[in-house]
């Protein structure tokens, strides 16, 4: 793309006075500075550094985390002697504490912005990780397994906010779709799950046991905090410049008096956002709820779940990012979401329908793939519809209450899709793929997406 800059030529105004004397004639006078080609914009959709610091943080968050987490129950059960139900609660518990407390550490980072919240959340993570490796009791089990969850509950917030909101001025700035920045967080977070639960398995291998499993997970905050106290900016980054300020936006920040939990807990559009993305994290539920049962029933053994999940993991990581900057630069936001969860039905449909195959593994292997690749469209997209349906300065509190709604909504929806384990096959399958169908309905009521608006390529899109 050629300089912005007008090329001066001498039609244009007259050569300087050292220039015409040294000049043959008939010869066109050398400017001064030769025009440079401006290669920038071929690289504009490139990460910023502060892009990629957050993508980096998704990525060593997610290997810490699960290099612990898959060994979690096999180590109070076996190693602790627990029960199955307290084993059960515990886990629940964790649950509760990171999901359920999204909305916390969203708030906290609208107030205090991200950089102490993330700080604070790696801390705890790191006090839990290694209070867990020693305790031996079920109270000290259960604080070091709530204290690791509130630690998620603060930094994940303010990391995956903080990527919404520089998704959306690295748009405005470049032209690169917001989507792609978030498939590309997307795609680290499970780079980090995939690489999580083999470095846990190569300490176990190797005999350090479930204690240097944590110490381990705990060792990668410590990196992630030293490299976000020396690298996160101390006050939040500005999400849009002063004279930048549409009409549009005035408006979305009018009612400053506005408590924030009202304007986002009454905000109609972000409330079915909330449902429809629900609808998701209920069926993705299933892939640790109905997916071993058919399993089992298909080989007779859970043995090949692992090998199913590794597919899943690996789907994202190579194929997120093509597959959101092709989806992003042809269907409007609200359309990948509902077009995600359309997807993700086809894939419950699918389990009655695909033949047993080799070791009668393809229907669930159709399940996997189908749901995996619904995620990857409706992920990024929801995340991108956030900053459109609510304020800036509400951004944190919104995309916890995000999780945190759905985590509700999964919960109340756990007893019901599992009281389904014991239905024919083809009514079970059905009302799962409705749940997911119901969500992609209500996508459609919401507004389109501004992503790749601003610049005329989506506009009638969805």
């Amino acid at each position: 793309m050629a300089s912005h800059e007008p090329a001066h030529t001498a039609a244009d105004e007259p050569a300087p006075a050292d220039a015409r004397a040294g000049t043959p004639a008939g010869e066109r006078p050398r400017p001064r500075h030769r025009p440079r080609l401006r290669l920038r914009p071929r690289l504009a959709s490139a990460p910023t550094p502060y892009l990629r610091l957050l993508t980096a943080t998704q990525f060593a968050f997610n290997i810490g985390f699960y290099a612990v987490l898959p060994y979690l129950a096999t180590h109070l059960g076996s190693g602790l002697g627990m029960a199955g139900w307290l084993v059960g609660l515990v886990l629940g518990l964790r649950t509760f504490s990171q999901q359920g407390l999204f909305v916390v550490g969203g708030a906290l980072t609208d107030r205090y912005g991200p950089r102490p919240v993330v700080l604070a959340g790696c801390t705890l993570r790191i006090a839990g990780f290694g209070w867990l490796a020693f305790a031996g009791s079920t109270a000290t089990v259960i604080a070091a397994v709530l204290l690791i969850g509130f630690a998620a509950a603060l930094f994940s917030p303010a990391v995956e906010s903080e990527a919404a909101r520089e998704a959306v001025r690295h748009e405005r700035d470049t032209g690169a779709p917001r989507a792609h920045v978030l498939a590309l967080f997307s795609a680290a977070g499970q780079a980090g799950a995939f690489i999580g639960p083999l470095l846990g398995s190569l300490l176990l291998l190797l005999g350090g046991g479930f204690r240097a499993a944590c110490l381990a997970g705990a060792a990668v905050f410590v990196g992630v905090l030293a490299g976000h106290a020396r690298l996160m900016p101390r006050a939040a980054p500005v999400s849009e410049p002063a004279d930048a300020r549409a009409p549009d936006a005035v408006t979305r920040t009018a009612p400053r008096a506005r408590s924030p939990w009202r304007a986002v807990f009454t905000n109609r559009a972000f409330l079915l956002l909330c449902l429809a993305y629900s609808s998701y994290l209920v069926a993705y539920n299933q892939l640790y709820l109905s997916l071993p049962v058919e399993v089992e029933r298909a080989t007779g053994s859970g043995a090949a779940l692992g090998w199913l999940f590794a597919l899943s993991s690996l789907l994202v990581v190579v194929a997120q990012v093509p597959l959101t900057r092709l989806s992003a630069r042809r269907i409007a936001p609200r359309t990948a979401l509902a077009t995600g969860l359309g997807t993700v039905a086809a894939g419950f449909a699918a389990v009655p329908l695909a033949p047993a195959g080799p070791g009668g593994l393809l229907p669930g292997a159709a399940l996997v793939v189908l749901l995996t690749l619904g995620q990857m469209l409706l992920v990024p997209a929801a995340r991108g519809l956030v900053p459109d349906l609510v304020e800036d300065r509400q951004l944190g509190l919104a995309t916890g209450a995000l999780s945190s709604v759905s985590g509700i909504a999964v919960l109340a929806g756990s007893a019901a899709t599992g009281a389904l384990l014991d239905a024919p096959a083809p009514v079970r399958w059905a009302a799962l793929a409705a749940v997911p169908l119901a969500g992609a309905a209500l996508a459609f009521t919401l507004p389109a997406g501004r992503g790749g608006k601003d610049r005329g390529t989506r506009a009638v899109a969805g």
